[in-house]
């Protein structure tokens, strides 16, 4: 039975179709045929909100087992942490792979509509945390990944240089992390 990954879009117009589905195709080539990348288009993608957008995950995390990844592109993967935060997973994850989220909360975006939670005692041990961030991303400033650092000090953030937003559509690192789970 191939691993499970969940792929969470960023948000956006057209991201999903436009966008984020170069990130799945690297990634799906990347890993190959031993791992199944399931890739739900969120609603309102040009209006990313939590109350909108939990529903949906909470529906694609239906059939995902202990120990299935989850990744996060951009404001997706903000909303991923504070879900997994909050505690609403039907499964225990084996990992939970940011890509170029935005930090909500001071220094960083504000943190409208999403829930009140201290990331670094509310996301669970034991399930692995890792960041990836472009040094020369444009939409996301750099500075978000040390938010990241100082708030969850136990996640591993990874600065991948000269590449953007996208990871210039090369999803390899995050992979090699996928991987590297066991």
């Amino acid at each position: 039975m191939p691993k499970q990954i969940l792929f969470v879009q960023g948000g956006g117009e057209n991201v999903h179709d436009q966008w984020d589905n170069a990130l799945v195709n690297s990634l799906r080539h990347e890993l190959g045929a031993s791992y199944d990348v399931a890739y739900p288009r969120m609603p309102e993608e040009a209006n990313p909100q939590y109350a909108i957008w939990k529903p949906a995950l909470l529906d694609a995390f239906d059939g995902l087992s202990d120990g299935a990844v989850l990744v996060g592109h951009s404001v997706g993967g903000t909303i991923l942490l504070h879900l997994v935060a909050e505690g609403a997973l039907p499964f225990r994850p084996g990992a939970v792979i940011v890509i170029a989220p935005p930090f909500a909360g001071e220094g960083g975006w504000p943190g409208d509509g999403l829930p009140r939670c201290d990331l670094a005692s509310d996301l669970p041990e034991g399930v692995t945390l890792r960041l990836f961030y472009g040094t020369r991303d444009q939409d996301v400033p750099l500075s978000h990944a040390g938010l990241y650092a100082k708030a969850v000090p136990r996640m591993v953030v990874t600065e991948l240089p000269g590449r953007d937003h996208q990871l210039n559509n090369d999803l390899g690192e995050i992979a090699d992390a996928i991987r590297a789970l066991g």
